[in-house]
C-alpha cells in the first residue's frame, strides 16, 4: 500500500470526525434558537437543515455505495432513519442519528490511526545510494542504476543495497530479518550477501550479482504488495449482528405503516431500531480493549484483530525471536579425553572475551552462568579467518571452526546441527563448543495450554531456518507440525493455505515474516525490532515476552464478551420499543430520546473493559 492509497482513508475519518463536531453544534443551536430565544420557525430549522445537507448527504453516499456493493450493515438501518426523518418533517430526530452514526466513525478513528503503509516503511529502510568503485575511486550512484558486475563498497553498518557476492574485506552481516537465521553470519571472500541485511563493523567489497528490482528485498516487497491486494476484508462484529438485525427491523417498521396507515410510526419504529449499541457500543469496548492493551505493553494496530483473535483456531508461529530468543547461546561442551568441563570453559571464556566474534558474547555468558572466573589472558591475535588464538595462564590456546582444521584429526566429534568452535589447548584439540538458539523458558507450557484454554485445535511452526534446527526446537517444545527453509513467498502460500481451512493467528518477528502476518486472519509482530514487521501486524507486543500474548488473547475474549452483552442487551432493549413506538405508545421524538438512554447504558457497560482486571496470565 502506497502513501497515496492511505489517504484517502484519512481523509474520511477526518470529514467523520467534522460532521460530528458539526452536527452537535447544530443541534445545540437549534435549542437555544427554538426553546431559548423562542426564534421563528425557518430560524430554529436552518441548524438542523444545515447538519442534514453537510453531514447527512455525504453518509448517505457512503451508505448508498454499501448498499450497491450488497453489504447490509449496522449502519444501514441509520440511513432509512435518516431519509424517513428528512420526509416526514422530523428533521431533529434525523439529525441526532447523524450525530450516532459520525460518532461512532469519530471513535474508531480514536482506535485505527496508522502512522505508515508498510511498503512505505520497507522502502525507507533500504538505502536510495550505493558506492560502486571504479579504479581507485568510490563513486555514489543511484540505486537503479546498479548494474550487474559492478564492485560496491559496503561500508560499516550500512544496509546491503543488492544481492552480491564479497570479493575483499572480512566481517559479519546481521541477516536475521531476512533469513530467520538467529545469528550474525560471518562473510569473507565468496560468501554471498544479501540485499536488506545490515553489514557489521567491517568494509566489504562486494560484486553485484542482481539488480535491485531482482534482489531479495525488491522480491520481499513484491510478495508484501501482493498480499495486500488479496487481503480479505474482514467483516466486523457489529456488521454480522447488523446483517439479521437491520432486516428485521425494517420489516417490523413496514408492517407497522402498512396496517396503522400512519408513517410516523414507521419512523417511530426505524428510529427506536437504529442499532446504536452497534454503532456506539462496540467502538467503546475497543477503545478500552486497546487502552487495557497498552497498559501491557501491547499496541494495536488495527482494531478488528481484536474481534478475530478469539475465534483463530490455528497458531501459526515463526522461529527465531519468537519461540527462542534470537541468538545463541551453548548447549553442549564436548571435552576430549583429560579434560574437564569446568576447565575447558575458563580457558574459551578467558579468551572469548577479547573477541567481537558472534559466538563470543554466549561462551562468555556461559561461563558467568556457572561462575567460572577468567584467568589472565596476553597476546591475544584474531587473524581473520584464523580464529582467536593468546595464551591463558600458562596455556596457548587457539579457537577455530571445523572447516580450518582437518577432518580426520583424532578425538573430533562428528559434526552437528548448530554453529560450534573447537578449542585447541597447547596445539592440542581439547574439546568442542556447540550452540542453538535456545527456546524461551515459557514456550513450552504456554504452547500446552493453547488447547484447553483457547481452543487452539492445531499449533505450526514455520521457518527460514534449517531444518535441523527447527525440528531441534520443535522437540524441545513439544510442536509437531513443523515447515523450515521457507522464503516469504513459501510462508505465504502457507498462511494462505492454512487461512482457507479455519482463522489463524500468525506469530513473527522480522521482515520476511511481514509478508505473513498480512495474509493471516490476525498477525501479531513479536518485539519492536522492525519497522515494516510492526506495520504489517495487526498488533505489536512491545516486550518480548509469551504471557503478553496471552494476555493479548484474554484481552480479546473479555471485549468480545463485553460488547456482545453490550450490542445485544441493548438490541432487546430496542425491540421492546420498536413494539410500543409500532402500537402506537412511542413517537419518533421520545424514541429517538429513548434509544439515548439505551445507547448510555450500552456504553457504560462496554466501558468496562478498560478496567484493571485480574492476572491475566493463566499458563
Amino acid at each position: 500500500m502506497s502513501s497515496a492509497r492511505e489517504s484517502p482513508a484519512k481523509n474520511v475519518v477526518s470529514r467523520e470526525t467534522w460532521i460530528a463536531v458539526l452536527a452537535l453544534a447544530g443541534i445545540a443551536t437549534h435549542l437555544v434558537l427554538r426553546y431559548g430565544v423562542h426564534a421563528a420557525h425557518l430560524v430554529w430549522l436552518a441548524p438542523l437543515v444545515v447538519v442534514l445537507a453537510a453531514g447527512g448527504v455525504p453518509i448517505l453516499a457512503m451508505l448508498a455505495k454499501k448498499l450497491w456493493a450488497r453489504e447490509f450493515g449496522s449502519d444501514l438501518l441509520a440511513g432509512i432513519s435518516i431519509i424517513s426523518s428528512v420526509l416526514l418533517g422530523e428533521h431533529l430526530v434525523g439529525t441526532i442519528i447523524v450525530l450516532m452514526l459520525s460518532g461512532g466513525a469519530a471513535l474508531e478513528q480514536l482506535a485505527t490511526r496508522r502512522a505508515s503503509s508498510v511498503l512505505d516503511a520497507l522502502a525507507r529502510r533500504m538505502p536510495q545510494i550505493a558506492h560502486r568503485r571504479q579504479g581507485g575511486a568510490v563513486q555514489d550512484l543511484k540505486l537503479d542504476e546498479v548494474q550487474v558486475g559492478d564492485t560496491l563498497v559496503i561500508f560499516p553498518h550500512e544496509i546491503c543495497p543488492v544481492d552480491g557476492i564479497v570479493r575483499e574485506g572480512q566481517g559479519v552481516m546481521d541477516e536475521s530479518y531476512l533469513t530467520g537465521e538467529p545469528f550474525q553470519i560471518s562473510k569473507a571472500p565468496g560468501s554471498k550477501v544479501l540485499s536488506g541485511a545490515i553489514n557489521g563493523e567491517a568494509a566489504l567489497i562486494v560484486e553485484a550479482e542482481k539488480l535491485a528490482v531482482d534482489s531479495r528485498y525488491a522480491k520481499i516487497m513484491q510478495v508484501m504488495e501482493q498480499t495486500q491486494e488479496k487481503r480479505p476484508r474482514l467483516r466486523r462484529l457489529g456488521d454480522l449482528l447488523g446483517a439479521w438485525y437491520t432486516p428485521v427491523a425494517v420489516i417490523l417498521a413496514a408492517l407497522t405503516w402498512l396496517v396503522s396507515g400512519n408513517p410516523l410510526r414507521f419512523l417511530a419504529v426505524v428510529v427506536v431500531a437504529t442499532p446504536c449499541p452497534l454503532i456506539l457500543a462496540i467502538p467503546v469496548a475497543v477503545i478500552g480493549a486497546i487502552s487495557l492493551s497498552a497498559k501491557h505493553g501491547i499496541l494495536i494496530k488495527n482494531p478488528a484483530a481484536l474481534e478475530q483473535i478469539v475465534t483463530c483456531r490455528t497458531l501459526i508461529f515463526d522461529k527465531t525471536g519468537t519461540l527462542t530468543y534470537g541468538k545463541p547461546s551453548v548447549t553442549e561442551i564436548l571435552c576430549a579425553p583429560g579434560w574437564e568441563r569446568k576447565s575447558l570453559l575458563q580457558l574459551t571464556a578467558s579468551l572469548e572475551q577479547f573477541s567481537k566474534h558472534p559466538l563470543a558474547a554466549a561462551v562468555t555468558q556461559a561461563a558467568r552462568a556457572e561462575d567460572v572466573a577468567p584467568l589472565e589472558v596476553r597476546s591475544v591475535q584474531e587473524k581473520p579467518g584464523q580464529g582467536l588464538q593468546g595464551r591463558v595462564g600458562e596455556h596457548l590456546v587457539r579457537i577455530t571452526g571445523r572447516d580450518k582444521v582437518a577432518p580426520a584429526l583424532p578425538g573430533l566429534p562428528p559434526p552437528a546441527s548448530g554453529l560450534e568452535c573447537l578449542v585447541f589447548v597447547d596445539e592440542q584439540y581439547a574439546g568442542a563448543l556447540q550452540f542453538r538458539d535456545a527456546p524461551r523458558h515459557d514456550t513450552r507450557p504456554f504452547l500446552h495450554h493453547l488447547g484447553p484454554r483457547h481452543n487452539m485445535g492445531r499449533v505450526i511452526l514455520v521457518s527460514g531456518d534449517r531444518e535441523s534446527e527447527v525440528r531441534y526446537l520443535a522437540e524441545q517444545v513439544g510442536i509437531t507440525e513443523i515447515y523450515a527453509g521457507q522464503t516469504p513467498e513459501q510462508k505465504v502460500e502457507i498462511v494462505t493455505r492454512e487461512t482457507g481451512q479455519a482463522r489463524t493467528l500468525f506469530i513473527g518477528d522480522g521482515i520476511n515474516d511481514a509478508p505473513a502476518l498480512m495474509a493471516a486472519t490476525v498477525g501479531v509482530a513479536f518485539g519492536a525490532n522492525s519497522d515494516i514487521t510492526s506495520e504489517a501486524a495487526d498488533a505489536v507486543i512491545l516486550t518480548t515476552s509469551l504471557e503478553r500474548v496471552d494476555e493479548l488473547l484474554h484481552i480479546s475474549h473479555r471485549m468480545r464478551s463485553i460488547a456482545l452483552q453490550s450490542a445485544l442487551g441493548g438490541m432487546a432493549a430496542s425491540l421492546l420499543g420498536m413494539v410500543a413506538a409500532a402500537a402506537g405508545y412511542l413517537p419518533p421524538l421520545e424514541g429517538a430520546v429513548l434509544q439515548e438512554v439505551i445507547d448510555f447504558a450500552a456504553v457504560i457497560n462496554a466501558v468496562r473493559v478498560a478496567l484493571p482486571t485480574r492476572n491475566l496470565i493463566d499458563f
